[in-house]
């Protein structure tokens, strides 16, 4: 009689359908929720860039593929049942802890730097999100009893970690970010991902499976991470006052000028407004932008202006204390912004002040022909020009706009060797007849960063009566027109819709 076979290791009983479904997409949901916010917590530090964006697409890129990889090693190498649950309440754990740890090492590696930018959103991301993308192998090692469905089950689970993605994305880049601040999006998420793992460690150990590691210490020291986050959550630095759609905002008194105001957003100075006297121009490119309008039309002739970017309403508040009668339209992105601006402001909407939330490449298309006399760019996401608001598509548009003889000033913000300023500036000059630039000495020399301001028209420029006005300030600027403005541009990269590098050329050689 030959003996019985030796019997193999216990096969770990598949989990229900349902419940596998629902595991791996709100892990995979949770990742890509984490990657949104991430953008937000990493902001106010080292901006909104393209340079921030792809690193938290390839940070996220990694943890997921790392979290992958290891969870598909572990679940080969012991019971999967044991791993789903801890998998999960680390992941909320560590989601909890990446509200401080980001706010605290934010404030060491405040700026744009490479290094920075990688770090920080690696503190972000990084190890929830791996821990996150280890369910799914995970779950799939479970369901994988019968190898003639290993692509029905692998495909479906892929699948829905797909579909939990996608969902997560959208709700939270539609809703959960224009209702919540990030804060709350972090801790509820750390909540529910806390939540899920202990309900489900209950319900496989009911189910003769293992959940959350046995011994109560483990369980203890869980508890305690758990609440040492929730704790250094409560107590870390906010940058904000307040989380619009798009900024991390924050108003506040200037010491030396009681009535003084300056707007903070993404923890850059925007704008600055004098609560008792509209006409103060603090910011040296306000006082060009000033200067320019001053000499399109004499103080107290109204004129029709329209302006790309809100911030703090300086330039609306000025030419409307300057020039009664003023039609000001001022196109911005942010409605949190706006609501700001008319909460801290004093910005108050009327006849002579419309403000329309909205993208101004879109609106700006929506605009009559010959409808303007003034266009003020100062559209910013940090302290770029949003790329698509620097093409030669865009500065056709303005050129419609604009009425025979109109100017079109825009403020922009450049360092050494100073690329982008000059392919700004060629971009603008292949719409406009008639360009000139404005901006300190040193920074057209390419010795230091500075605003610098681009005024344009189809009508010859009244360059000597702009440079008699700019001779007026306190810190009088150079003005380049002709042939030293064309020197100046050089054969610089003229930017269209199709190709427009904006980032890569404000990178610093």
């Amino acid at each position: 009689m030959a003996e019985a076979a030796p019997a193999g290791p216990a096969t770990p009983r598949a989990l229900p359908n349902g419940l596998a479904a629902f595991l791996v997409f709100f892990s995979s949901g949770a990742v890509l929720v984490l990657e949104t916010v991430s953008l937000r917590l990493v902001g106010p530090y080292v901006g909104v860039t393209l340079q921030v964006t792809s690193s938290v697409i390839g940070i996220a890129l990694a943890a997921i593929a790392y979290g992958a990889w290891t969870g598909g090693w572990l679940a080969d190498r012991r019971d999967p049942r044991g791993l789903l649950a801890p998998a999960l309440v680390l992941a909320g754990i560590a989601s909890a802890v990446t509200l401080p740890v980001v706010r605290y090492a934010g404030e060491v590696l405040r700026g744009g730097a490479a290094t920075a930018i990688l770090l920080l959103v690696a503190a972000a991301v990084f190890v929830p999100a791996a821990l996150l993308s280890a369910v799914t192998p995970l779950v799939v090692k479970l369901q994988l009893a019968d190898l003639r469905r290993t692509g029905q089950v692998v495909g479906r689970l892929s699948g829905i970690g797909t579909l939990g993605g996608i969902t997560a994305t959208l709700a939270t880049g539609f809703v959960l970010v224009a209702a919540l601040p990030s804060t709350v999006i972090l801790i509820a998420l750390a909540t529910l991902l806390g939540v899920t793992g202990l309900a489900l460690g209950a319900y496989l150990r009911r189910q003769r499976g293992t959940g959350l590691p046995g011994p109560a210490r483990a369980k203890a020291t869980l508890a305690v991470l758990g609440l040492l986050g929730a704790g250094l959550s409560a107590v870390a630095p906010n940058p904000c006052d307040v989380e619009t759609a798009y900024h991390c905002a924050r108003v506040a008194e200037d010491p030396s000028r009681p009535t003084g105001r300056v707007l903070y957003l993404n923890s850059a100075q925007h704008s600055y407004v004098d609560l008792a006297d509209p006409t103060h121009l603090e910011y040296e490119y306000t006082q060009w932008i000033g200067a320019a309008a001053d000499v399109l039309a004499p103080k107290g002739q109204r004129l029709d202006a329209l302006h790309l970017g809100g911030g703090g309403f300086t330039m609306p508040r000025y030419l409307s204390a300057t020039r009664p009668g003023t039609d000001n339209l001022v196109f911005e992105i942010d409605g949190g912004l706006v609501e700001l601006d008319r909460r801290e402001l004093g910005v108050r909407p009327g006849p002579g002040l419309r403000a329309v939330v909205g993208d101004a490449r879109i609106l700006v298309a929506g605009e009559p022909t010959d409808s303007r006399d003034l266009v003020v760019g100062d559209a910013f996401g940090h302290l770029v020009v949003p790329w698509h608001l620097a093409t030669r598509e865009m500065a056709a548009e303005v050129r419609r706009v604009l009425r025979p003889g109109g100017l079109y000033v825009q403020n922009v913000i450049d360092y050494p060797p100073g690329r982008f300023i000059r392919s700004e500036l060629a971009t603008v000059a292949a719409e406009f007849r008639h360009v000139a630039v404005v901006a300190p000495p040193q920074a057209l020399a390419g010795q230091v960063g500075s605003n610098f301001l681009v005024v344009a028209s189809d009508a010859p420029l009244p360059l000597d009566a702009l440079g008699q006005r700019l001779g007026t300030l306190d810190t009088v600027p150079d003005l380049l027109a002709g042939a030293e403005f064309t020197a100046f541009v050089g054969d610089a990269l003229v930017l269209t819709d199709d190709f427009a590098p904006v980032d890569q050329l404000l990178a610093t050689a």
